[in-house]
Formats: C-alpha cells, sequence, structure tokens
C-alpha cells in the first residue's frame, strides 16, 4: 500500500470537490475495495443471468438508450463497455504517464525485469491461446484475449493477502501490470479497430488539443473540462477506434509535473488520478463487469460444454499456464543472461506466485473478447474462459503467496526477538 501522503499532498487534495475529500471517496480509491466490488458485480450478473429471471438481465443488459442521430443509440452493455471503461482507461492512462515520467518506468534499470516480464506475460498467453485455437479448428480472432492483466484485481488480491510480503512484490507487480496495459491499449487500437473514419478521428484532434491547452494552464473544473472530454470521446467512438482509447489520449495530456518543479506537493495528473479513481473503482468498472459477465452457463454440464471450446480453453489455459510461463520464464531468462538483478528482498519463489496472479486478466480480458466475438456463443464461452482461468489464478496465486507470507511473517518476528543482533532469537538463547 502507498505511504502516507506528504503534508502538500495531503492539503491539496483536502481542499478540493467532493470526490476527493469524502470518506466514501477514500474507501473507494483502496485496492481492496475496487477489488471486491468488481467481483461482487461479476457475481451478480452471473447468478441474475443463470436464475429464472435470466431474460430480463439480457433485457436490461441489450436496453438500446442514446440519440440515435449522433449514432449514441447504445446498448446499457455498449455505454458499459465504450462509455464508462474510458474513465477506467483515463485513470490507467495517468497512471502510466506517471509511472513513466517520475516512476519506476523512468530508469531502464530498475524498470528492465517488470518490463520484460509484462512482453513475456503477453507473448506466451497469445501462443497458448492460436495453439489451442489452432488444434481445436477454432477462430484466432481472440488471440490477445488472455494476454491482459486486471490492474485492480489483482493488487485487491495481493492486498488482502500481503501483510508481510516484500513491498518489492507490489512494486513488481505494479510496474507489470502498468506496461501490460499500455501494450493492451495498442493491441485495442490496432488489431481491434476495423472500420476507421478518418474524418472523425482528425476531428478528435481538436478537443484533444483543447483538452491538453486547458490542463496545461492547470485548469482542473469539472465543468470546464468534462464537455470537452465528452465530445473527444464521442467523436473518437465515431471514428471506429474503440472509444477507451479516448480516455488515454486525454490521460496522456495531462502534465505530471509541476511548472514550479516542487515535489512536496502533487502535479495534476496525481490530482486528477486522486479525484476520478473512485468514480472508476465505484462505478465504472463494477457496472462494466456487472453486463459483460452474464452469461448464462446452463449448470455443471454447461460449463464443460463451454470449456470444450478451443476458444474458451485457450483463453483459460493462456491466462493460467501462459501468463504464469511468460512472466516468470522472461523474468528468469533476462536475470539469468544479462545484467539485470532480482530486487534483493524477492526470492524466485516470490516471482512466481507474482506471474500466477498476473494471471487475472479480467476487465481487458472481458473487454477485448467482447469486441473479438460478441454477441456470439463463442463470445459467451469467452465469459466462462476468462471467469475460469482468472479465478484459478488468483486462488493458486493466493494459495503461494499465503505461504510466502507466513513465512516473511516468521522471519520479521525472528528479528523483533534478535534484541541483541546477534542473529539469534533471544528465546533460543
Amino acid at each position: 500500500m502507498p505511504g502516507p501522503e506528504p503534508a502538500g499532498r495531503a492539503r491539496l487534495f483536502a481542499r478540493g470537490s467532493w470526490p476527493e475529500a469524502s470518506r466514501v471517496a477514500e474507501v473507494l480509491r483502496a485496492e481492496t475495495t475496487g477489488g471486491l466490488l468488481l467481483i461482487g458485480a461479476a457475481v451478480v450478473a452471473l447468478v441474475w443471468a443463470n436464475s429464472p429471471a435470466g431474460s430480463s438481465y439480457v433485457d436490461l443488459r441489450d436496453l438500446v438508450v442514446g440519440p440515435e442521430a449522433l449514432h449514441l443509440d447504445l446498448s446499457l452493455g455498449a455505454w458499459a463497455a465504450d462509455g464508462l471503461l474510458a474513465v477506467f482507461f483515463f485513470v490507467a492512462g495517468l497512471e502510466l504517464k506517471r509511472e513513466f515520467v517520475v516512476g519506476d518506468l523512468r530508469d531502464p534499470r530498475r524498470a528492465a525485469l517488470p518490463v520484460v516480464a509484462a512482453v513475456g506475460g503477453m507473448a506466451v498467453p497469445a501462443v497458448v491461446y492460436v495453439v489451442l485455437a489452432s488444434a481445436g479448428d477454432g477462430s484466432l480472432r481472440g488471440w490477445a484475449i488472455p494476454t491482459a492483466t486486471d490492474i485492480a484485481f489483482a493488487l485487491a488480491v495481493l492486498a488482502v493477502i500481503s501483510t508481510h510480503l516484500p513491498v518489492a512484490l507490489r512494486t513488481f507487480l505494479l510496474t507489470l501490470a502498468v506496461v501490460d496495459d499500455l501494450l493492451a491499449i495498442t493491441v485495442i487500437a490496432v488489431f481491434y479497430t476495423d472500420d476507421l473514419d478518418p474524418v472523425f478521428l482528425a476531428l478528435a484532434a481538436l478537443p484533444l488539443t483543447l483538452f491538453a491547452v486547458l490542463v496545461h494552464r492547470r485548469v482542473r473544473t469539472a465543468y470546464v473540462l468534462l464537455p470537452v472530454a465528452a465530445v473527444a470521446w464521442a467523436l473518437v467512438h465515431a471514428s471506429g477506434v474503440h472509444a477507451t482509447v479516448a480516455g488515454v489520449l486525454l490521460a496522456f495530456t495531462v502534465p505530471v509535473r509541476r511548472r514550479d518543479g516542487r515535489t512536496d506537493e502533487a502535479g495534476l495528473a496525481e490530482v486528477l488520478e486522486h479525484r476520478v479513481r473512485p468514480l472508476s473503482a465505484g462505478l465504472a468498472v463494477p457496472v462494466f463487469a456487472f453486463f459483460a459477465s452474464g452469461v448464462a452457463v446452463g449448470g455443471v454440464d454447461g460449463l464443460g460444454d463451454s470449456l470444450r471450446d478451443p476458444v474458451a480453453l485457450g483463453v483459460a489455459l493462456g491466462l493460467l499456464v501462459g501468463k504464469t510461463v511468460g512472466v516468470f520464464g522472461s523474468t528468469w531468462l533476462l536475470a539469468t543472461f544479462t545484467g539485470a538483478e532480482l530486487d534483493d528482498d524477492l526470492a524466485w519463489v516470490d516471482v512466481l506466485g507474482l506471474a500466477m496472479l498476473a494471471g487475472v486478466g479480467f476487465t481487458v480480458s472481458l473487454l477485448i473478447g467482447e469486441l473479438a466475438f460478441g454477441g456470439t456463443p463463442q463470445g459467451e464461452h469467452v465469459v466462462v474462459g476468462v471467469l475460469v482461468g482468472s479465478t484459478l489464478a488468483a486462488a493458486l496465486a493466493s494459495l503461494l503467496l499465503r505461504l510466502r507470507n507466513r513465512v516473511y511473517r516468521r522471519m520479521s518476528e525472528a528479528d523483533r526477538e534478535d534484541l541483541d543482533g546477534d542473529g539469534v532469537p533471544d528465546a533460543y538463547q
């Protein structure tokens, strides 16, 4: 968990609006809260979709709202995927930029291992999916589904079990997940844009430029920034590029450093991230998970039928096996054959647990699945694959990291008992 904020940052956040200062907002900023809300929304959707009232869930998800004249007559499910999830990607984009400018990713030596781990953690799951889908005559369009790591979910799991695990483990996972998000955003923009309209894309540059000018003038008033951001989002949506990319592009325009160079107070990127994160964690991601996870499984037999689909099997094993092998293997290879070194506080078994945890690919995996197979039976099978793969990855990672947590707890207790500093706990002398 992040340490206490410097006094300047605390004052800056405290004098803001309700989203910055309320107790509810502070709870929503906690990693465990966002993860629990996400899981809860997915469970509610699954139960509802598989209940006798399952048809009402489908009716709600497919309810169309919005102005047809602006090509924004979308179903509630589409609004969640295209609209609300842009808020999540805006927060992710702010975090990405901060990491590149003032965080771990600015130092190539510190970033090398998690960056390579992220690349390996995307390449190997894609290969696993392609091999299994090809062997079973499944569609290759979903190759990118198991490549994503869900930051909120993975960090929430780690936060729940990590009472004594090294801080370096969380830093490694966060850096890996940030790079993973950047690569996932690139994949969405490049490989899942079918019909590109260059006119609307060029028009989108106008509100994006205006937003950049406003934030560089340190304007952070919601009623000024939100309309500009909404226009940018609508034009990107109309261009054929997935609208969540607009959230990232807007985030990348926000300055990270203060003009006066002071470090005791937050830059605008940190202020906006602090302000918007409760909306992302408390509304955007859970609502998306609710509308994306409601699949009528059909009981144990239906679950088995879904996993017999090579697409679903490729997704599940890509997340569970591919991510583990990709993250751990690439990290070990780089550390073995180059000068890159693992943090002194970490053991390789810790990295193995983290590699398993990276297989939690909930939010972005569901989004890519929707882009690849939305509205088809394979799309429902993909959801089952994502849920099964992510759940098993989280369970196995939790099991291993809990065991490691006990080891570090015993080491911590032994250090406290060694009052003489001679390396032997006083209780054993």
